[in-house]
Order: C-alpha cells, then sequence, then structure tokens
C-alpha cells in the first residue's frame, strides 16, 4: 500500500503537462485555453517536444516568447510515456494535471480539477473525453466516439455519475502519487495512462471520474488515421491484459469476438450454407441502425457506416494481433 499522502492547500501550484509530436493544428489553441484559466493558484505549461515534422516545435517557441508560464523540455524518443516522465521530472508543483496537444480544456478546468481533488482525496481525477469535430468527417467521428453504440459504456466516453473509476482521460494527479507509483511505464506506446491508473490503484489510490470534467477532443481526421489509432488502441490493450491478469472484462472483448464471428460467418457462409451469414448480417443491421440512432445528417449516416465498423475492427483486429512483449 502506499504510504499517506499530505493535505492539499486550498490553492496548490500545478504543473500543466503535453507531450507534444506533430500537433501543429491544434496545439496554439490547446496552449490559449489552458493559459486563460481563471484558476487563483499559481501554474505552468510543460511542453515535452519530441522530434516533429511540422511547425509544432515552432509553434512552441513562439508560445514560450508570448507566456513565461510556457517552459519546453526534449523529448528525443517523441513517445508519450517519456515526454510524461520528462515534463513531470521538470515540475516542481503538488498537482499535475495532463493535456494532450489536440486538446482543450474550458477555463474552469483547473479549479474545478483541484476541487474534486481536495473533496474526494482522490489520487487522479479526470471527466469526459468531449469529441468535437472541425470538419464534416470529424463531426461523425466525435458523434460516434460519444455514444455507447460506438464507443461501449465507458463513462469518459459517453458520461455518467460521479464516482471512483477504473481509470480516466487524461487525469489532474497527486504529484507524490505519481512518484509512488513510479510514473508512466515507457514500454507502453499507447495504454500508458490506463497501466499507471491500474499501479495507482494497487497502491490504494482512488481515481475518481467527474462529468463536469470536460476535455474537448479533436477526433482524426481520415479514416486510415481513425483505424490507424484505434487498431493500437487494441494492440495495446491487449498488452495491458498480458502484463496485468484480470484487467479483461467483457467491453474489451466485444471487438475481437465480433470480427471473428463476422470474419467466420462471411467464409462459412460462402463455403457452406448461406444461413450462416447470418450473424454478419445481424452485426450489419446494428451498424445502419446505430448509424440511424447517431447520424445528424444522411451525410452523416453515410461516414458512420463506414466509421463504426473501422472503430470496432480495426480495435479488434489489433487485440488479436499483438504480439507485443514488455521488457
Amino acid at each position: 500500500m502506499a504510504t499517506s499522502l499530505g493535505e492539499l492547500s486550498a490553492s496548490p501550484a500545478v504543473s500543466v503537462i503535453l507531450p507534444v509530436l506533430n500537433e501543429e493544428a491544434h496545439l496554439e489553441d490547446s496552449i490559449l485555453a489552458i493559459l486563460s484559466q481563471d484558476y487563483q493558484g499559481s501554474f505552468e505549461v510543460i511542453l515535452a517536444l519530441g522530434p516533429s515534422r511540422d511547425r509544432t516545435n515552432e509553434i512552441a517557441n513562439a508560445l514560450v516568447a508570448r507566456d513565461a508560464r510556457v517552459k519546453l523540455v526534449a523529448n528525443p524518443t517523441g513517445k508519450t510515456a517519456a515526454g510524461l516522465n520528462l515534463a513531470v521530472a521538470a515540475s516542481q508543483s503538488p498537482v499535475i494535471v495532463r493535456v494532450d496537444g489536440h486538446a482543450e480544456i474550458p477555463k474552469n478546468y483547473l479549479t474545478l480539477a483541484v476541487e474534486i481533488l481536495r473533496e474526494t482525496g482522490a489520487v487522479n481525477v479526470g471527466g469526459v473525453m468531449a469529441a468535437e469535430g472541425i470538419t464534416k468527417f470529424e463531426k461523425a467521428v466525435a458523434r460516434a466516439m460519444r455514444s455507447p453504440l460506438g464507443v461501449g459504456a465507458s463513462r469518459f466516453h459517453t458520461g455518467g455519475a460521479a464516482g471512483e473509476a477504473d481509470t480516466v482521460y487524461l487525469g489532474s494527479f497527486r504529484r507524490e502519487a505519481i512518484n509512488q507509483a513510479g510514473g508512466f511505464d515507457e514500454r507502453y506506446t499507447r495504454a500508458q495512462d490506463w497501466e499507471l491508473n491500474h499501479r495507482l490503484r494497487k497502491n490504494g489510490g482512488v481515481i475518481y471520474f467527474d462529468p463536469r470534467l470536460q476535455v474537448t477532443y479533436r477526433p482524426r481526421p481520415t479514416l486510415r488515421k481513425l483505424a490507424k489509432q484505434y487498431f493500437q488502441y487494441g494492440t495495446w490493450r491487449r498488452v495491458v491484459s498480458r502484463s496485468h491478469s484480470g484487467t479483461i472484462n467483457m467491453r474489451y472483448l466485444a471487438p475481437p469476438v465480433t470480427l471473428l464471428g463476422c470474419a467466420i460467418s462471411i467464409i462459412t457462409g460462402a463455403l457452406f450454407n448461406p444461413i450462416l451469414y447470418l450473424p454478419a448480417a445481424v452485426y450489419a443491421v446494428f451498424v445502419a441502425i446505430s448509424s440511424v440512432a447517431i447520424a445528424r445528417s444522411i451525410r452523416e449516416f453515410i461516414s458512420l457506416l463506414a466509421i463504426i465498423p473501422t472503430m470496432h475492427f480495426a480495435w479488434g483486429a489489433g487485440f488479436i494481433t499483438s504480439t507485443k512483449a514488455l521488457r
């Protein structure tokens, strides 16, 4: 069990940390949203800069020149977990708030996060990954990401009652708890948040979800990038399940089971009897009904017919084919 943590003051210093790589499109908006916080205590913004191939680092340096609260640390590998650890090491604050370079937090986010940390005694608090698109395709993806028909009944996607949780989106942490747990595991390309929260809970800490903590998230702009993202999600969730036995539930197994079931249905239906197409047909009907329920226009409906199975099947394929082993 973890040792007891000290009390937080009313307005403790906060370090907002961001691992940043190829975020030219959204970085400035993300940082300006942080700098506009109504928080009464002091706070800093630490960017862990990876080897971006676009104008991300140029934008980051311009932000540093405009506001002394913004600081930079080099993250040569560009890996998310490494960047987070470097940013934590460069900070001194008792509260660490993680934000991504393609996310925007509302003006009261830091105030509310500290308030919830103090009230609940949690070691990490977080809320809703409020996906919002800019293009028509992104808006369709955002609708799928905020619906249980697209992503299941995960509270940090779809909302729900405040309370203890296995994990939360991004997170506002007690620094002492991160240090006691040993920081983010740099072997993980994805799922490093879930994995750290698992260790925090094993140490006796509480992870707390509160739907008032809304973070605007920008979805992937193309079907190919969406597929890559969800394939990686599935791949690394399988790695977590190997490293921490007993952490898989039916929500995680649904995509690989659906993918296998549809594949077997189509193959056996073609080889033996058309009646065996039935499972794949049932899933197709589910996608069509879900698209009708989620869409707000004919165009979104058509997009969702591709988006929903892409999310499900890419996640499932990543989970099934994952052979990664941690060393």
